[in-house]
């Protein structure tokens, strides 16, 4: 947990890569992460938590197995736990995610889109 004011315009300038989470911050036992994304991702569950998306600016979509979800920018989703997903950016988004301490990016699905949390 950080106790500076953290600015996240300022924090998503600082990232040059896609699907590479930051921390920003942290409260109790969640992270506050920043991220770009662009191209889709991969489909994965989280099994034991939920995941909020925050779209900060783009387009984003949350495949979902039954459906699509649309997400412009200020909007929020949460993708239950348990529920396969796989998000999808066809220009650059980035978003705010809010996740539990260690919860890997690319749930339990692995792979080498499998990203360590970064520091800002």
């Amino acid at each position: 947990m950080t106790t500076e004011v953290r600015n996240v315009a300022d924090a998503l300038d600082l990232i040059s890569g896609h699907w590479q989470p930051h921390r920003l911050t942290s409260v109790n036992d969640y992270d506050v992460k920043v991220v770009k994304l662009q191209g889709e991702f991969v489909w994965h569950t989280h099994p034991d938590t939920d995941e909020l998306f925050m779209v900060r600016s783009g387009h984003l979509t949350i495949q979902l197995r039954d459906r699509d979800v649309q997400l412009g920018p200020d909007d929020v989703f949460v993708v239950p736990a348990g529920v396969e997903h796989c998000p999808r950016a066809d220009e650059e988004v980035s978003a705010l995610l809010f996740e539990p301490k260690g919860t890997i990016n690319t749930g339990d699905t692995g792979g080498n889109r499998t990203a360590a949390l970064q520091e800002l």
